[in-house]
């Protein structure tokens, strides 16, 4: 659509509603405590705004009255928006461009939040808590939203209130990402223990197997440790004496057996040692490089729960962090919103402000005719230009919106 003609129209909206006055109220039609009581609490939300012909409150009645005859079950509320400034067409059809890709981002950065309170809530093994907005749930949070005025100054312009954040989020995401890295890296340390001390005999950590009377150390004797194939053991004990010479007689003990191998000792004089290394290789038996120290074994020891304790202590510490960050960008978020719904209404329904903002969790069954009643009630002028983009490009390429085309603003927010 030209410049002209968004003008044009945007003028004619303007003069449309020039008489009408903006009422935003803070009430609800289905409390969300009563939706928990009955143990159905809507994850998805629509965010809707209808253009008001007359009267907020008649408009307001007439949806109540709709919904509860044609869709009782659906939770209804109100959606609190003050009056923003406005600026100029440009400044909003600009805004109104770049708005949805920055929904996205926020939205991207909560969901990314609350995915990792629930990993971290589950490593942990603790119950999974309702998600908060300073002590407040944050379906209530939505459905009973209330500007921040001291953290959003309402005389801002919108795009100040925008970028405001955007820069916001963005600095809590960077946040994440450092102390998950920190985390992760933990986790990395501790798994690469773990697998020296809980792997395969042929490459795990042996000191905690070995116990000091397994091995001889003198001037002319060794002990040598060799990982024997599970299957292989008789082999091992008929030949480990003649893989070279100087083996003591019987001196080979088995220590320890797992699903592939199995851990035996061997008693030898220190100077045929590398001769039978490489005979015992030839034969499939694997000498693991083992110096018994219980100074190194203690060192290791206290490594590894210092690590754990580590590991602890950042969990925790992410999670509460998680918990407060989530709050942030969740109320960031829904400022976002009003945001988006104030900019999209002025674009669709003109000059001075007069909508009705509203907020819906309708069941799968019932949003065919959750819609059918939202378009019955909006301005039949609006109605019939927006209802599909198969006559023409119409106002719908005015404002960044829904992939379906509807005559009043509307967006969905999922919770999870």
């Amino acid at each position: 659509m030209s410049r002209s003609i968004s003008i044009s129209i945007f003028h004619q909206l303007t003069q449309t509603n020039k008489r009408r006055n903006a009422v935003f109220l803070s009430v609800y039609f289905i409390s969300p405590c009563d939706q928990r009581k009955k143990g159905r609490m809507a994850t998805r939300y629509w965010v809707v705004s209808l253009p008001v012909p007359n009267s907020a409150s008649t408009l307001w009645n007439k949806l109540q009255e709709q919904i509860s005859k044609h869709s009782f079950d659906t939770p209804l509320y109100r959606f609190n928006i003050p009056n923003l400034r406005v600026g100029t067409l440009d400044s909003l059809l600009s805004l109104s461009d770049d708005l949805v890709k920055s929904n996205s981002f926020v939205e991207g950065v909560s969901h990314k939040i609350r995915r990792q309170i629930e990993d971290l809530e589950r490593v942990s093994g603790v119950l999974s808590s309702s998600l908060t907005v300073d002590g407040v749930p944050v379906d209530s949070y939505l459905t009973r939203f209330v500007w921040d005025e001291a953290k959003y100054p309402t005389m801002s312009s919108l795009k100040e209130t925008v970028d405001g954040i955007h820069g916001q989020v963005a600095k809590i995401e960077d946040d994440l990402k450092v102390r998950v890295s920190e985390y992760n890296n933990i986790r990395s340390q501790l798994n690469t223990i773990n697998r020296k001390q809980t792997g395969s005999l042929a490459v795990r950590d042996l000191s905690n197997l070995v116990k000091p009377e397994d091995i001889i150390t003198s001037e002319n004797l060794t002990t040598l440790l060799a990982i024997v194939p599970k299957y292989s053991q008789k082999d091992w004990l008929s030949s480990y004496e003649t893989l070279t010479n100087y083996v003591v007689p019987r001196s080979s003990k088995k220590l320890y057996e797992d699903n592939e191998y199995a851990l035996y000792t061997v008693t030898l004089f220190s100077r045929v040692a590398d001769n039978f290394r490489t005979s015992a290789r030839e034969k499939g038996f694997q000498i693991r490089d083992f110096e018994y120290s219980p100074e190194s074994h203690e060192s290791r020891k206290q490594e590894l729960d210092k690590l754990i304790e580590d590991q602890e202590s950042l969990r925790a510490s992410l999670l509460q962090w998680c918990y407060t960050s989530y709050g942030e960008v969740f109320s960031s978020w829904m400022h976002f919103c009003a945001v988006r719904v104030f900019t999209e209404s002025i674009l669709r329904y003109g000059l001075p402000p007069s909508f009705l903002g509203c907020v819906l969790a309708p069941s799968v069954k019932a949003e065919k005719k959750v819609r059918s009643i939202l378009e019955g009630l909006s301005d039949s002028t609006n109605s019939g230009y927006w209802k599909t983009e198969d006559e023409g490009v119409g106002m719908a390429g005015l404002v960044a919106g829904d992939a379906d085309a509807h005559p009043y603003v509307s967006f969905t927010i999922n919770l999870v």
